[in-house]
């Protein structure tokens, strides 16, 4: 075998932007025919991150409706799938991480006999309810998968742990590190006029990012009130909250931190000003979970508004440090932070565990090992 077809498939925000760079590279390389689908799980945001990445699709589902129920995904996805499968007949398709496309596309190569090879393997909360449903989307797809490309070690045992050879798995670090390097600018300049008007060196800037579902009602209350608390009891503390567009998200928000001079409510960002908003902040709240990379890349502190997390890797290394969704937990902590220069400056000099940049070169790198291609 000379030559290979690969197909990478995505659909949502978060995946284009650690697929993207590994669509990027694959396009390098002689020895591989490199096909992009897009599901538009996500329609608006994945189009924007493909614009700035520079990528089309080759192949585009467009199964994006408004109030469509995980059902409806995954079988838009199987059947649309199915009978693009049969058409193309890739080697082998990539998907990333944990999505609804994850899995749907995933179950679709196994029943067409098609490989698939799993980019972000590994990661595990070991509660199948959280997330939800990401947690048993990407288990699933690690048993549907033929290789895992897993950012960690410890992603690594996970996998073992279920039973997956290690001759199949292969640690490569997490393409969005990769991502970050090529967007990132010391001197970036927002479109947002408001973002321009901070002073970064005279503020310190706290970036909140909250819309996990497992948050909404009480936990989420508790988080909007103690990032109120914070701001009202120290005076050089200025926090940027990008709103999540889910109403019930925004009518929480506006609950709690609507009309104070220190608390910025904005729509939702772009990759590239958002990634751009971390590296200038001082300190990150977050329930997300690509943050829990990203940030600790760009050197900032992160506390997780979250009860567990299925990347461990940045809490044993420091950079990261869990306080659940209890009012006092997360006002202590964040003080903490914001206080103390000793404890900022150990978790903001932590070493980052998740690679150095070249990930999507070890990926490719290993599916043409994986095939034998003549290099």
């Amino acid at each position: 075998m000379n030559k290979i077809k690969v197909m990478s498939i995505f659909g949502t925000r978060p995946e284009a932007i650690k697929m993207a760079p590994l669509v990027l590279e694959l396009n390098k390389r002689e020895n591989i025919e490199s096909l992009v689908c897009v599901t538009a799980q996500h329609r608006e945001m994945l189009d924007q991150v493909m614009d700035i990445f520079k990528i089309e699709a080759d192949y585009d589902l467009n199964i994006m409706k408004k109030g469509q129920t995980l059902s409806e995904i995954t079988s838009k996805i199987l059947l649309g799938l199915g009978d693009l499968f049969k058409e193309v007949k890739p080697d082998i398709i990539f998907v990333h991480g944990d999505t609804s496309t994850t899995f749907s596309a995933s179950l679709s190569a196994f029943y067409n006999g098609i490989k698939v090879g799993h980019v972000e393997a590994g990661l595990r909360s070991g509660d199948k309810n959280s997330p939800f449903p990401e947690e048993i989307n990407r288990s699933l797809t690690g048993r549907l998968a033929d290789i895992h490309f897993a950012p960690t070690k410890g992603n690594v045992n996970n996998l073992v742990k279920e039973g997956i050879d290690k001759k199949n798995i292969l640690v490569t670090g997490n393409t969005v590190i990769d991502a970050l390097k090529s967007v990132v600018k010391e001197n970036y300049i927002f479109e947002e006029k408001v973002l321009n008007n901070i002073d970064f060196k005279q503020k310190k800037v706290i970036l909140l990012t909250s819309h996990r579902r497992e948050n909404l009602g009480r936990p989420m209350e508790n988080i909007f009130s103690a990032v109120r608390d914070i701001v009202e009891s120290n005076e050089d503390v200025l926090v940027v909250f990008p709103m999540h567009l889910n109403p019930k998200v925004r009518a929480i928000a506006n609950k709690y931190l609507l009309n104070h001079e220190r608390i910025i409510l904005i729509e939702p960002l772009e990759y590239t000003p958002f990634v751009n908003l971390i590296a200038k902040s001082y300190l990150i709240l977050t329930d997300s979970g690509g943050i829990q990379e990203e940030a600790p890349s760009l050197g900032k502190p992160v506390l997780v508004l979250r009860t567990e997390t299925e990347r461990p890797e940045a809490v044993e290394a420091g950079t990261v440090k869990m306080v659940g969704v209890i009012k006092e937990d997360i006002v202590r902590e964040a003080n903490r932070l914001i206080r103390d220069e000793d404890e900022y400056g150990f978790m903001a000099n932590a070493v980052n565990p998740y690679g150095d940049g070249k990930a999507s070169k070890y990926i490719v790198d290993g599916v043409i090992e994986y095939y034998k291609l003549n290099n």
